[in-house]
């Protein structure tokens, strides 16, 4: 289960990096130089690159740890296999 989560979630996490690397820059442009009816606009779609972001954090904290738990994992495995 382990390699199947982290290899799709690698991969959601890399398609995840475009929209919110154009989505947050482009926030800032609209709110800055953006005509009225734009930022009106935009105002009802303002938490999609918050939502990006804590996606983002999310998935790249268990990329981060990974290496982590599968060391630990191993661990167990090993201890489990000495004593049986």
């Amino acid at each position: 289960m382990t390699k199947w989560l982290s290899r799709w979630l690698r991969k959601f996490h890399r398609w995840i990096a475009v929209p919110t690397a154009i989505a947050i820059p482009l926030a800032v442009v609209i709110k800055l130089v953006g005509s009225p009816e734009l930022v009106l606009t935009w105002e009802k779609l303002d938490k999609i690159p918050s939502l990006f972001m804590l996606i983002m954090a999310l998935s790249g904290a268990y990329l981060f740890l990974l290496p982590y738990i599968v060391k630990g994992q191993r661990k167990k495995r090993l201890a489990s296999k000495g004593e049986g």
